[in-house]
């Protein structure tokens, strides 16, 4: 039984309804749950209304496919642990270039296409070749973004003299191969196109490898963007104007997000667009570490603890990996009852991931009200007694701010080293993700407690309920 197409636009328009309250909704933390529901409910109206459209054939097989990979899709990310979630985003983002690529192909050589004619030809090849250039690039990007944050291809930024000015000559090709594909009859373009998805999968690899491991939360928001303008593109291709509408609410949000991402971290959004990023101007060289590093044992975290009236924690990526959230709210809920002060202090690109902390936080049911952004945290660090950096390296490192020899220098950062006293919990001096050495280790009022961190917690929790 097919659906009629009047039924079918009011049930894409009921679905973009939801796909826009979702959006909504993921705009807080409050009503994320809910959002996330609308995007689930519009997503399965979109499928059974284009399933069942007029027109469609094989709907025995594309059902069967959908079971197939929604089984493969829940097997797999009931295994994913919160640390790997970036890297699930990322890899699921190049599934939506490669789709976007297999469409474009798949509507060039239907021969529905050779039957169009005049203008009409003419944009649809368009549409075809501009899907098929952000796909390939999405593609291969969100491959490297994979292997960075999975630690498989190295966080450091690889550049050369002379990179912008290969990217915009292979960027002109590219255009000069989608002039020739315009114009070649029947289907005799698709040397061309061949041509330009090997040139852009390349420079998808070249745009994300120049970015280094402290910028990589900006590109995985701006992979998004390209994801979703890749799906909007194959929305064009195919006539679906629920995937045109779907994808542009993607590409958009993710670009605004991008945009945000780009500010809270001193970076021009086009310097990213075009890797840049993370090849900002170094005025001189990097800072020689000055001071002495000392440490402390668990006992004498928790007479600081005890003694302070205020306390606000710094999570990082640490606290995922070690699933420290569980126990480091246990310890918040502890110097409550004390009478202590206790606050989040988050910054909006910690971890891997736009939100990975806040994700965290609240999958350990933290209220939202003492989860607390940058700039709302900054201004209070000087009458803070204690600030507990758990697992954070490069959101807390002074250098942003006086080292103009640092890569990440400019990068706004939580002034951890303005409280009275910093523990920083680590499990080794390592470097942060940046690859940065960190002076706040060396400062007179800073220590360190090594060693595991939900481990370390529980042994401070112990000490406090003693």
């Amino acid at each position: 039984m097919f659906i009629i197409k009047e039924i079918q636009t009011a049930a894409y328009l009921f679905a973009s309804i939801l796909f826009i309250l979702s959006l909504s909704g993921l705009s807080s933390q409050e009503s994320a749950k809910r959002g996330v529901l609308f995007g689930i409910v519009g997503m399965i109206i979109a499928i059974i209304a284009t399933v069942m459209g007029q027109g469609v054939e094989g709907q025995v097989y594309i059902i069967g496919a959908i079971a197939v990979a929604s089984v493969i899709g829940i097997m797999l990310a009931r295994k994913v642990e919160m640390t790997a979630m970036p890297q699930l985003v990322a890899i699921l983002h190049s599934f939506v270039g490669l789709a976007a690529v297999l469409v474009g192909i798949g509507s060039y050589l239907d021969p529905a296409t050779q039957l169009l004619s005049g203008s009409e030809h003419t944009i649809h090849l368009v549409e075809v070749f501009v899907g098929i250039f952000i796909g390939a690039i999405t593609f291969t990007g969100s491959i490297i973004a994979w292997g960075k944050l999975d630690g498989k291809v190295p966080s450091k930024p690889w550049s050369f003299a002379g990179l912008q000015m290969m990217n915009l000559i292979l960027l002109l090709v590219c255009v000069a191969c989608g002039v020739l594909f315009c114009k070649a009859e029947g289907t005799g373009g698709m040397l061309y196109l061949d041509i330009m998805m090997v040139i852009a999968s390349f420079i998808g690899v070249v745009l994300v490898m120049a970015i280094g491991g402290g910028d990589m939360p900006v590109v995985v928001s701006m992979l998004n963007s390209y994801s979703g303008w890749a799906a909007a593109a194959a929305g064009f291709m195919l006539g679906n104007d629920l995937l045109i509408v779907t994808g542009a609410l993607v590409g958009s949000s993710g670009a605004i997000l991008s945009m945000h991402m780009c500010e809270a971290m001193n970076r021009s959004f086009f310097s990213v667009i075009f890797a840049s990023a993370s090849l900002g101007t170094r005025t001189g060289e990097k800072k020689a570490m000055e001071g002495e590093v000392t440490a402390l044992n668990h006992e004498e975290v928790a007479t600081l603890l005890k003694e302070a009236k205020s306390v606000v924690i710094v999570p990082g990526y640490g606290m995922a990996v070690a699933k420290a959230q569980y126990p480091i709210f246990d310890m918040v809920q502890t110097l409550q009852k004390a009478g202590k002060k206790v606050r989040f202090a988050i910054h909006p690109v910690a971890g891997r991931l736009p939100g990975h902390m806040n994700v965290l936080l609240a999958e350990a049911n933290v209220p939202y009200d003492i989860v607390m952004e940058m700039d709302e945290i900054n201004p209070d660090l000087p009458d803070t007694d204690v600030v507990m950096v758990i697992g954070a390296n490069d959101v807390v490192n002074p250098s942003a701010q006086d080292d103009p020899g640092c890569s990440i220098y400019g990068m706004p950062v939580i002034e951890a080293w303005k409280a009275e006293k910093v523990i920083i919990m680590k499990r080794s001096m390592s470097a942060g993700y940046s690859g940065e050495d960190n002076p706040l280790f060396y400062k007179p009022n800073s220590e360190m407690l090594y060693g595991d961190a939900k481990v370390s917690v529980e042994k401070i929790l112990g000490f406090l309920k003693a």
